[in-house]
């Protein structure tokens, strides 16, 4: 593994390393200056058999190398490769891309203002991420409100002869049919940014400016709109509070341990305003403090998205000069990392230290609270074992067509999202929901099977034809007795849900508000809610397929490419000729095809 030929091998220069298993699995991913002394010093090391260092060590197989010319390129690639392999020993912050945005389309003659998941360079304006998905919604409705844009879908404005009713309703100037111009649109597009900036007190001085000329100039309509917008952005002001003397960006991250887990808090600040936070709980990660912080920050920056002027951290950690330059470069504006020792910043730490250790208590509470709620499940359901992995299968179809079994899996009474699974029908036709739920549970276990990887209860949404079925497969696999099994019934007629279990021949009948049926309710929902959404997309997809794909000449691309621009599958059948030979990639010829298919 780290014998002498593969160190000697091996230039003294900056570069990557890759732990693999016997698998080829990657198990770590780090960086070095040196390669060759960071490679020597895991051939050196000589701590206890239980640390993690050794456990590690004992499953790697081979170490793959990746030589860069300089230290920084290092730094880029091993965040890359962390992304790409998500390897077991590397810190994975897994809700970087569950953050909503707010997007200003001003790469569009009519921009408009949108939520948005991803930043895409397509030359849009971007605000965020919130980490509350409440506050960009009411932020939305705030700048809806105050400063109305166009709500149609598509980058090019379609004219209409009247107006929407939207623009009755005061919420759009209505540039389709010719009643806004372009300053007053714009206008309005600069002061959105205002707000998202969090330039609130200069916009608030811009208004009551103009409040005042209208109101000299006698044009009392206008003034009064002024001033209404000025009341409603004070309210709003009220709401935020002011917790830096200051009107820079920052992000604060604070560091708390206890014994082997590891708690980190992010204060948001944004223009001197807290505009949100950010937690990640590592309940043993791999490496020391300085470590473990710095690759929370190559991460948590990994996209170059958002980047704060300064970046306050409870200690110095490795490579801390290298990743102030990494992200002064993806800013484009110097970026400072900053170890408080006195003053306002201390305050802030401390704020973002005290977050950090809230985490601690609230997994304290979490674990109480699964004590108590698997100790009902073992008694009221008379288990073998404690049910920390409960999974629920549900089948979704409509008329037996776009079948999905959907999988969930709570973990110790919480979602564990990494587990869930879809499965789309492959071998059954019509509507058979005994012959597709045969399907996916031999699939299921199948490779639980192969991989060891069972839950402690397994749940079908169904009664006893349901359960029975379950347990078939089980025989068939010889699985019945490797965990328990349950079958929940939906409530009909007032009777109450209905849980089964096998050779019972009567149901288990909890109380409405029973901790136990609670819980198991919540799955099954879950389970449906996750089913129901997947066989959404693949109908709605299909839908798409079924006319589109019909045409000759149009691909996946260009199919993407005519939606893009006309907005949606209506507005194609409805274009005029010309209008669909403006689309990009779509030619005169093809747009001819277009429009002469959707009027056969």
């Amino acid at each position: 593994m780290f014998s002498q030929d593969l160190i000697s091998s091996i230039p003294h220069s900056p570069g990557v390393y890759l732990m693999l298993d016997s698998k080829s699995a990657v198990l770590y991913v780090g960086k070095a200056k040196d390669l060759v002394k960071r490679l020597s010093s895991y051939s050196r090391f000589n701590g206890g058999s239980h640390s993690k260092t050794s456990i590690m060590l004992a499953q790697v197989d081979r170490v793959d190398t990746i030589i860069t010319r300089t230290e920084k390129e290092a730094l880029i690639l091993e965040a890359s490769l962390i992304k790409k392999h998500a390897p077991k020993y590397n810190i994975i912050l897994r809700d970087d891309k569950n953050y909503p945005l707010i997007k200003v389309t001003v790469q569009e003659k009519w921009p408009r203002v949108t939520m948005a998941r991803r930043r895409q360079k397509d030359g849009a304006r971007y605000f965020g991420p919130y980490s509350s998905s409440s506050a960009m919604w009411a932020t939305l409705r705030l700048i809806s409100k105050l400063f109305p844009l166009r709500r149609c879908k598509g980058g090019k404005l379609q004219t209409r002869k009247r107006p929407c009713l939207n623009y009755q309703m005061g919420q759009c100037l209505a540039p389709c049919s010719g009643h806004a111009d372009q300053k007053s649109y714009m206008d309005n597009v600069a002061r959105i940014i205002m707000i998202l900036e969090g330039k609130n007190k200069d916009l608030l001085a811009t208004l009551e400016r103009q409040m005042k000329q209208y109101s000299a100039a006698f044009d009392f309509e206008r003034a009064a709109k002024k001033r209404d917008q000025i009341s409603a952005l004070s309210r709003t002001l009220e709401k935020q509070v002011v917790s830096a003397g200051h009107i820079w960006d920052q992000d604060v991250f604070g560091f708390v341990r206890e014994d082997a887990a590891v708690a980190i808090a992010v204060l948001i600040i944004r223009g001197g305003l807290i505009s949100g936070s950010r937690s990640y709980f590592l309940a043993d990660p791999f490496g020391d403090d300085q470590a473990i912080v710095s690759q929370v920050l190559n991460q948590f920056y990994f996209h170059g998205d958002n980047i704060p002027k300064e970046i306050i951290l409870p200690f110095e950690v490795a490579d801390m000069e290298l990743l102030a330059e990494r992200f002064t470069e993806l800013r484009q504006a110097k970026t400072s990392i900053i170890i408080p020792q006195r003053g306002d910043r201390t305050h802030l730490l401390g704020m973002a230290q005290t977050n950090a250790a809230q985490l601690f208590e609230e997994k304290e509470k979490k674990a109480q609270s699964w004590k108590s709620l698997s100790t009902s499940l073992i008694k009221k359901l008379k288990l073998d074992t404690v049910p920390e992995y409960i999974e629920c299968l549900d089948i979704s179809n409509l008329s037996g067509k776009e079948a999905v079994g959907s999988l969930v899996c709570f973990y110790q009474g919480g979602p564990a999202k990494e587990r869930y699974r879809h499965y789309k029908i492959r071998t059954v036709e019509g509507p058979d929901d005994y012959a597709m739920m045969a399907e996916v549970l031999h699939r299921r276990f199948s490779r639980a099977m192969e991989e060891d990887n069972f839950p402690h209860l397994f749940m079908v949404d169904g009664g006893k034809g349901q359960l029975g079925m379950a347990l078939r497969i089980a025989r068939e696999l010889g699985i019945e007795h490797r965990l328990d099994w349950l079958g929940i019934a939906k409530e009909k007629e007032s009777e109450g849900e209905k849980l089964y279990k096998p050779g019972r021949k009567n149901p288990i009948l909890l109380a409405p508000h029973d901790p136990v049926l609670l819980h198991l309710m919540r799955i099954r929902d879950e389970s449906h809610r996750f089913g129901i959404t997947f066989h959404r997309k693949l109908r709605n997809k299909s839908t798409l397929a079924s006319e589109l794909d019909d045409i000759p000449g149009i691909g996946p691309a260009r199919k993407k490419q005519l939606l893009k621009t006309m907005g949606s599958l209506k507005k194609i059948k409805h274009a005029s000729l010309e209008e669909l030979g403006t689309v990009p990639g779509v030619g005169k010829e093809l747009a001819e095809e277009i429009f002469q298919f959707f009027r056969q």
